[in-house]
């Protein structure tokens, strides 16, 4: 009857920590969560030729507490091919709905059906950017087959929902070669946990009509700013104008803007004005603009 007990007791206690160490590889919780995931972009700088940027997302990953990445087999392909103008502005759209193990992670990997750079010239109506109403491939660097990395932290809940956006920035990730002769895809791709994100939006004033205008938000930190003058210069080849910037916004007919899916915290926002032809002239600057979690900031300005 004593060796009984003693059997029962270990057993018992053997079951309670196999229950609590067998969750998902996410991390050690247990139990499965929903991560309800969406795509949205930043926008590009107003350029009327350009009426479309596709990508094909062939698959989707997730990257797991070992260092190994596993797929999200809910993925529906049927949105694809995915015009990335037509989300932006706070529009997103759906990818799925994805049974993960709870916990915490901190990024995920697209898979894209892509030309690859040095197997020019091939047309891939995977990706492509429509320019005047003609489709012109996206080149990718090659290897490019283990997929483009997204990076934020989320938490996956046991027995819940977490619903992520994947801000996918157009603006940075598509880049003319060297000579011009053709287009590249180096996606830029945030996550942000969607019902913790803020907004800023607002009205310019005193705009010259004949002028175009994009706002910058860079991240505001500790007296410091990722916003420096040289961001403003000419950059180089296959770079961008105001590269660090977190995200971006067209400035509509009438003066407003709208900065969507930013992470609660201070901002810097530059204001870039373009003249008739889409080249750069001077900018503007405020800084110190507080956005809250899940709130909007009203912030208008007078240029």
């Amino acid at each position: 009857m004593r060796w009984s007990k003693i059997f029962a007791a270990v057993a018992g206690t053997l079951a309670v920590f196999m229950f609590f160490n067998c969750g998902g590889s996410g991390s050690n919780s247990i139990g499965t969560g929903t991560l309800s995931l969406r795509l949205a972009d930043a926008p590009l700088i107003d350029d009327g030729s350009v009426t479309g940027v596709y990508i094909t997302i062939t698959g989707i990953e997730y990257h797991t507490s070992d260092g190994s990445w596993k797929t999200m087999d809910e993925f529906n392909t049927s949105v694809n091919p995915i015009n990335l103008l037509e989300w932006q502005d706070g529009k997103s759209i759906s990818l799925g709905d994805f049974q993960l193990p709870a916990g915490k992670y901190t990024q995920m990997r697209f898979m894209l059906d892509a030309a690859e750079e040095q197997k020019r010239p091939k047309s891939n109506t995977g990706c492509f950017i429509e320019i005047n109403d003609v489709n012109e491939t996206l080149y990718v660097p090659s290897g490019s087959q283990t997929g483009y990395k997204a990076v934020g932290n989320y938490e996956v809940p046991r027995n819940g929902t977490v619903v992520m956006t994947a801000d996918f920035n157009v603006r940075k990730s598509i880049v003319s070669s060297g000579d011009g002769s053709y287009y590249k895809l180096k996606p830029t791709i945030k996550l942000v946990v969607t019902n913790e994100a803020g907004t800023i939006k607002g009205t310019l004033g005193n705009l010259d009509t004949n002028s175009s205008y994009v706002v910058y938000a860079y991240e505001y930190v500790e007296g410091s700013s990722t916003w420096n003058d040289e961001e403003a210069n000419e950059p180089a080849p296959e770079e961008v104008r105001f590269a660090n910037a977190v995200t971006s916004s067209q400035v509509k007919d009438g003066g407003a803007y709208m900065l969507t899916f930013l992470a609660a915290g201070t901002y810097d926002l530059i204001v870039a004005k373009y003249d008739g032809n889409g080249d750069y002239e001077t900018y503007y600057i405020q800084t110190e603009i507080t956005v809250e979690s899940a709130e909007t900031t009203t912030f208008d300005w007078t240029l």
